[in-house]
């Protein structure tokens, strides 16, 4: 069975390129070139009940989440969301007024939160209940945060710690326990994830950014696909975990460093800033209410580690990712 990357190179070696692609295939969004040194910005993901859905979360925050995916790939480029079209696949036994109300809601939710409007869509019947965005921005073509730019000596930062939803997933599908307020952190980082717009946006006027991309698969995954556009390597010195994954992790003798690199479902941005930039880069955020961790540095062999003391750690390549091989 092809996992979803072998699917995606497949698909992508069948596609005719666009003349005025203005992002590789591959990056967290599309975009094509309309004049005047703007581009269109496109981006497109779903939510499928059976893979993406806890049995905690409700119809609400589950449109809001499918939203917020979308949100989060435009904050990892720097862009401003204008407008979304859903398209909703219903199982026959969902087709009820309360449940439709609920998508409905949380819908505009998601939308309104970030300051974009639900234009329209689609609606079927299906065998889960799916929920696909595609979201519309248009942006100035030199202000857009690719993958491609990071260079040797930039700092690597995050926009948040990791691990609180590797542990809230644990919490919710395997039946782990956890302490209150320990609990409500780590479950409500999976029900009501923040995309960091704000951040983005920030960061994109400061022209500061090298390299930018969304956590969703996880911080090890992030790293390796900004190392691969980027063509260097990370030295990672601090690990970004969150103190309730921490206690969590000690709690059930899991592995911090697990939990922190491969989780997955995080909505912060991974960027590669440029030295001399860094405080004008950090002040921006901080401006807006954020704030920029710094993590490591790359380097140029294309390698991808974590040190602690005089120990070196390899960071795998792996994280979330559809039709895995079990």
């Amino acid at each position: 069975m092809l996992t979803e990357r072998e699917i995606i190179d497949l698909i992508l070696s069948k596609i005719e390129r666009a003349p005025r692609m203005s992002l590789p295939f591959g990056d967290d969004v599309s975009a094509i070139d309309v004049g005047d040194n703007l581009v269109a910005v496109l981006k497109t993901d779903m939510l499928v009940a059976g893979t993406d859905v806890p049995s905690e979360m409700s119809f609400w925050h589950a449109a809001r989440k499918a939203v917020v995916m979308n949100i989060s790939d435009f904050a990892a480029k720097g862009i401003k969301p204008e407008a979304l079209l859903v398209s909703l696949g219903i199982p026959n036994k969902l087709a009820k007024k309360e449940v439709i109300e609920q998508i409905a809601d949380g819908l505009n939710a998601g939308a309104r939160e970030y300051g974009a409007y639900v234009l329209g869509g689609d609606t079927n019947e299906a065998c889960d209940l799916i929920i696909a965005c595609m979201l519309y921005g248009l942006a100035e073509k030199s202000k857009i945060i690719g993958r491609a730019g990071a260079k040797p000596g930039d700092i690597v930062a995050v926009t948040g710690l990791f691990g609180k939803t590797a542990a809230g997933l644990k919490i919710l599908l395997e039946g782990m326990e956890a302490a209150e307020p320990v609990r409500k952190v780590l479950v409500d980082s999976v029900l009501m994830p923040k995309a960091r717009l704000k951040e983005g946006l920030a960061l994109a006027e400061t022209c500061a950014a090298s390299a930018s991309i969304d956590s969703s698969d996880g911080l090890a995954w992030s790293l390796y696909e900004l190392s691969k556009a980027s063509k260097i390597g990370f030295e990672i010195e601090d690990a970004p975990l969150a103190p309730e994954a921490e206690k969590f992790a000690r709690t059930h003798r899991l592995d911090p460093v697990e939990l922190c690199f491969y989780g997955g479902e995080e909505y912060e941005l991974v960027v590669t800033i440029k030295p001399k930039l860094w405080r004008k880069a950090e002040k921006a955020v901080e401006k807006v209410g954020g704030k920029l961790i710094k993590i490591g540095k790359a380097i140029e062999k294309r390698e991808i580690y974590l040190k602690v003391k005089d120990k070196i750690v390899p960071i795998e390549a792996r994280g979330w990712e559809h039709f895995r091989r079990r």
